[in-house]
């Protein structure tokens, strides 16, 4: 978890306003969704510890793979130590002296706990969650008090071995209208499936927020809170921002790392979390693979993660590269997705952590592939493969735009990418040249012809306004040619009535999110401002 909590704003305003919705009568759950190591549990943490409002009482969990009684236990003496907190009374950790000292204030409730926890004791699950989950409808029916549920990584909860949890989960969401659930998920694709499977419900359904890692801006105010100024270059500033892709545990690793050297080279920090035995990243990676040694499959799934790792991320080239048919690597890279190592954009396979992917192609292939246990030549290759790869950021940084875009659409080969659900061709052009604008903010341009039409793009550092939309669209009109696409490139954040006028123009506005994560789709280094 990070040191300190940093921006989240966004999330953070709409947990507090679904919560005190409750009081208003207005009950919606929550589902934060987001892959691991995003910053879920700090943004929870954060919540909790920010907002006072004697009207509710917490109860956060943390879903381990333990025995029922345990999480019973757990879920009752959390809601006690929360109930108790604002009550005067010196409080403990033990499960009986929490409801000895509730019981003067919540008789009923406390009577219903022991019992629950007698059926816990006797290992009782038939009904054992409902029941659990009942109990805030009485701590509210002798208080007042509404409770707010979180359980972090909810998804383990089918570790318990209740049969019936969803069921009876579901049968609870309907009916209680005075607790809110939060819950948080780190597995994606699995999450998404069990909320549009087995808890779709016409009342009570989960609003579902995608939590992402910080973006270019926050991410340099993140470094610049955690490092004195002069510590490191801005080029390699802005090289962290592009490896860590804005996830505050590797932002915070590196910064720590950084913070303690004296004299900082980011090559041999590098080196210490992902290349040494010892180094954190490195025993995180290879703990993280051995997820795989159980299944007769696993040399075939990693290697398809190490080809994703090098940029071969289209089914057809990890085929010809692992020499197998493309129905069988399509079956491989189902079951990655279904266990969210892998993601998917239309015909483009990706692996979101980048620093995982990195250790993956230059740390685990690298030493598997070694001809000796040189381990002094291994550690010489691994640095060059670091300062091969900043020198390619920092040589990509010193290019202007329409340069980068150039090279960048020169890779489309009539592939498909999934874009707010829409699914869209990237056409392959035979020839991609710059032309002129003559607006304000609109000045320079590409056009791309394909063998039947052409694409037009149009760039601004600047926020482009309405009149700035028009202007290219009027641009546009220009081009007798059959227009397959319009596409604004902008740098700076677009406000809402201009993404509008650009929509209702047909033309597809890409910002600095969505162009890096086309760049991260061609292996190309992301654009850091």
């Amino acid at each position: 978890m990070q040191k300190i909590f940093f921006g989240r704003t966004q999330y953070l305003d709409i947990i507090e306003k679904r919560v005190k919705g409750l009081c208003e009568g207005y009950r919606q759950n929550m589902c934060l969704i987001g892959p691991e190591l995003v910053g879920k549990t700090s943004l929870v943490s954060r919540f909790i510890s920010r907002f006072c409002d004697t009207r509710f009482v917490t109860v956060y969990l943390d879903i381990r793979h333990e025995p029922t009684q345990v999480f019973g236990r757990r879920f009752i003496g959390c809601m006690l130590y929360n109930f108790l907190q604002n009550s005067n009374v010196p409080l403990r950790e033990d499960l009986d002296f929490l409801i000895e000292k509730a019981s003067g204030f919540i008789p009923k409730t406390a009577g219903r706990m022991r019992s629950i926890i007698l059926d816990l004791d006797r290992r009782k699950k038939e009904n054992i969650f409902t029941q659990l989950l009942s109990l805030c409808d009485s701590l509210h029916q002798e208080t007042g008090k509404s409770c707010v549920v979180i359980f972090d990584e909810f998804h383990n909860l089918e570790s318990l071995g209740i049969k019936t949890l969803y069921k009876e989960w579901s049968q609870v969401l309907i009916t209680q209208k005075t607790t809110m659930y939060l819950i948080t998920s780190s597995l994606p694709y699995k999450a998404n499936l069990i909320l549009s499977k087995n808890l779709s419900l016409l009342f009570g359904n989960f609003e579902v927020v995608a939590v992402e890692p910080f973006d270019v801006r926050d991410s340099h105010r993140y470094i610049d809170t955690r490092l004195a100024p002069g510590i490191l270059s801005q080029g390699e500033r802005d090289f962290i921002v592009h490896f860590t892709g804005g996830y505050p545990f590797y932002l915070d690793l590196v910064c720590d790392a950084v913070s303690s050297c004296p004299h900082p080279d980011l090559v041999q920090i590098l080196e210490g979390l992902l290349f040494t035995s010892s180094g954190i990243l490195n025993q995180r990676f290879y703990n993280y693979l051995k997820r795989f040694n159980d299944n007769p499959l696993a040399q075939d799934h990693i290697g398809i993660l190490h080809c994703v790792s090098c940029g071969q991320n289209r089914i057809k080239d990890i085929a010809h590269i692992i020499k197998k048919p493309q129905t069988v690597v399509s079956s491989r890279v189902s079951y990655l997705l279904e266990a969210d190592v892998l993601t998917r954009s239309g015909d483009f396979l990706q692996i979101d952590d980048r620093v995982f992917s990195f250790w993956l192609r230059f740390v685990y292939q690298g030493k598997l592939n070694a001809l000796t246990f040189d381990a002094q030549n291994q550690n010489a290759v691994f640095r060059k493969n670091i300062e091969a790869m900043i020198h390619e950021f920092l040589a990509s940084a010193a290019k202007r735009l329409p340069e980068r875009i150039a090279e960048m659409v020169r890779l489309f080969s009539d592939d498909r990418i999934q874009v707010d659900k829409k699914s869209m061709r990237l056409t392959h052009f035979r020839e991609v040249k710059p032309v002129e604008f003559n607006g304000r903010a609109l000045k320079e341009g590409l056009v791309c012809r394909s063998g039947d039409g052409l694409w037009l793009f149009g760039f601004t550092h600047e926020a482009p306004g309405e009149d700035d939309i028009a202007s290219f669209s009027q641009e546009c009109r220009k081009f007798r040619r059959k227009l397959e696409r319009k596409v604004l490139v902008t740098l700076s954040d677009m406000d809402q009535n201009s993404r509008l006028r650009a929509l209702n123009e047909n033309i597809w506005t890409w910002d600095l999110n969505r162009l890096n994560q086309m760049f991260d789709l061609f292996s190309k280094p992301r654009i850091v401002v």
